[in-house]
């Protein structure tokens, strides 16, 4: 049975919704069951913001949760704010560039990536959600990059279509940076002789 809980967190202004908009039209083009549910905070660009999509490929009961199995904390608040909430052997994806302070848990898997640096390195600041989310997926690894990036169509409002192959582009930098990150990683822990598995750091 496939069951999970995200959570996407930042302030406003940082495209939070549409990044929860996205992975849920990602759920659907897979053929998954969705919720999306958005939360704001007293002001819509600079205030808070969050929303959680629960993905599974059976009915759904409630969008409501007070636990997930995955943080996407695009600030430091978010980490602050709902790293705790993350259930033991969850996964929590923090903005590097935001983020100086990651949760110093070591029951939950805790994977940097530093979507804002990259976002710059395109010359296009404002994509910087569209590289974490290629860093949730690969984490998620339920959602395909082709069933996300279909959903772009979906969430983007037809004057910015001519935005989807830069998004496109910023969601495959990211997934990139992080499958880079795994397999440097992932020969370093093997020359060691440990097990790469455990909850840490990435």
């Amino acid at each position: 049975m496939i069951l999970n809980e995200i959570l996407i967190a930042g302030f406003g202004g940082q495209g939070i919704m549409l990044m929860g908009k996205l992975l849920a039209y990602g759920a659907i083009y897979k053929g998954l069951e969705v919720t999306f549910y958005p939360s704001y905070g007293p002001e819509m660009r600079g205030g808070t913001a969050n929303c959680t999509v629960v993905i599974s490929d059976q009915r759904i009961g409630s969008p409501v949760r007070n636990e997930f199995a995955y943080l996407m904390a695009m600030n430091q608040a978010s980490v602050d704010k709902f790293s705790e909430r993350i259930k033991p052997g969850g996964v929590i994806v923090c903005n590097a560039t935001l983020v100086e302070s990651p949760p110093e848990r070591r029951d939950v898997k805790i994977v940097k990536i530093p979507a804002n640096q990259i976002a710059m390195e395109m010359e296009n600041p404002q994509v910087a959600n569209m590289v974490a989310m290629g860093g949730l997926i690969h984490e998620l690894k339920i959602i395909s990059y082709e069933s996300l990036t279909k959903g772009l169509v979906r969430v983007l409002p037809q004057y910015r279509h001519n935005l989807i192959p830069l998004n496109e582009q910023a969601i495959q930098k990211g997934f990139e940076a992080l499958e880079k990150k795994l397999n440097l990683e992932g020969y370093d822990e093997q020359s060691k002789g440990t097990n790469c598995d455990q909850p840490g750091t990435v």
